[in-house]
């Protein structure tokens, strides 16, 4: 994130008013019925793209050097590029869909939108990582952690499970963008590990003690500026401040959830080829290349992409927790589904 980036974060941060979806949906529904969708030319591809743009660019620009395929990139959240999918339907000009958090590709799975993504692709990555039903392909994993500020909080004081985050001990100690796509599967596990009920009472009593964000990238500058003792977001948002910061200027540390507690999510990356796509045979490779040796390489041994790259083999960047020590939930991408559980609870707990 570029400094004039953090600087935005950091005037975001404390207290901003989460974003209500609503407005975002008739936002994108108003937008499609002014105009129609435009298509990419024929020798390029389009991509929707509710990854971080920076990767995404690494990404795509190593694509267009290796196949001589020009890609186009529009750019959004993974939950509104969904939605904007499934108002344009048949008429989408999108070929490929990559996104941060599989229950936006279980949504579109669920409105038959996605093509069957071919054989050899899927067989780079073990079948847990991907769609159960061969529609989408994960490419990229990350951690659901805590970071916090051993100034304010020791080690030892750390939560065993993220439910003790919803009690009364913790009011005014940590920081959460609580609406991210990135927590709502967090609010799901917990739901399925426990129960719906459970879920609820994390929601509301997280929602109750916590300084809000708009962004996963203030929650974790918030707790490295001292403002929360502890922050909750995905790994991600840690690694790239501190590749911004500096080593020297990161005082906040990262602490790993274990024994299998809702807490230490592993959140899968991925992508899809649209159903009605306009260039099936270029789509097919583009996501051919995402889980290809060279691709996940590429993306491992980056100072950008602090995610872990789920091609068996391809080991991850060396500033991140090794994959096989940490210890997640036993819960499928089949059993995160497609977040509605969790924007009913955010819902009814008065979050959106």
């Amino acid at each position: 994130m570029p400094q004039a980036s953090l600087s935005r974060a950091r005037a975001a941060g404390v207290h901003a008013p989460v974003r209500l979806l609503a407005v975002a949906l008739l936002a994108t529904a108003a937008l499609f019925a002014a105009a129609p969708p435009a298509r990419a030319a024929a020798d390029a591809l389009t991509l929707y793209a509710g990854q971080h743009q920076q990767m995404v660019r690494l990404l795509v620009n190593a694509f267009e050097k290796e196949s001589g395929i020009r890609v186009e990139v529009r750019y959004g959240e993974g939950p509104e590029l969904a939605n904007q999918i499934i108002l344009e339907g048949q008429r989408t000009p999108a070929d490929v869909f990559f996104t941060e958090n599989s229950p936006e590709l279980t949504r579109l799975q669920e409105q038959h939108l996605l093509a069957p993504v071919d054989k050899a692709t899927l067989a780079q990555i073990p079948a847990r990582y991907s769609s159960d039903t061969g529609e989408w392909v994960g490419v990229l994993a990350r951690e659901n952690v805590l970071t916090y500020d051993p100034k304010l909080i020791k080690a030892s004081e750390l939560p065993k499970s993220i439910l003790e985050l919803a009690t009364p001990k913790w009011k005014g100690r940590i920081g959460i963008h609580l609406a991210s796509a990135d927590i709502m599967p967090l609010i799901r596990t917990i739901a399925v590990k426990d129960s719906r009920r459970a879920a609820l009472f994390w929601v509301e009593g997280v929602k109750l003690n916590a300084k809000l964000y708009q962004q996963s990238s203030g929650t974790v500058l918030a707790v490295n500026n001292g403002d929360v003792p502890v922050g909750i977001s995905n790994s991600y948002y840690y690694y790239r401040m501190r590749q911004q910061l500096g080593p020297k200027k990161t005082v906040s540390r990262v602490y790993h959830f274990s024994h299998g507690d809702p807490g230490g999510l592993v959140n899968i990356s991925g992508a899809a080829v649209l159903k009605y796509v306009p260039h099936p045979q270029l789509a097919q490779k583009f996501l051919a290349y995402m889980v290809s040796q060279q691709a996940q390489t590429l993306l491992a041994k980056s100072a950008i992409d602090f995610e872990y790259p789920l091609r068996p083999g391809v080991p991850a960047n060396k500033e991140l927790k090794p994959f096989d020590q940490l210890q997640p939930p036993a819960i499928t991408v089949t059993q995160l589904g497609d977040n509605r559980e969790a924007l009913q609870l955010l819902q009814q707990a008065g979050v959106l």
